[in-house]
């Protein structure tokens, strides 16, 4: 593994890394790596059917017709 040093890291930005270290019961460099890789590393791509898949069912296909006539467009109720 790599070592990563970050030098002219504001003393507040330190503190806040120390506290959220303590807060979730690690060390700051823990803390620091984790940070890292989350901010990094990308979430994985879901293919287009699972997108699909997730989608809620919100209605009937009926429910989504197009109204073709303007009047009968104005009597559907809000």
């Amino acid at each position: 593994m790599a070592n990563l040093i970050v030098r002219g890291v504001e003393d507040s930005i330190v503190r806040e890394l120390k506290q959220r270290a303590a807060k979730h019961g690690r060390s700051a460099e823990a803390e620091h790596r984790e940070i890292l890789a989350s901010a990094l590393c990308k979430p994985r791509k879901r293919k287009l059917a699972e997108a699909l898949a997730a989608i809620p069912n919100v209605g009937k296909d009926e429910d989504f017709a197009r109204i073709e006539d303007a009047l009968e467009a104005k009597r559907v109720p809000d």
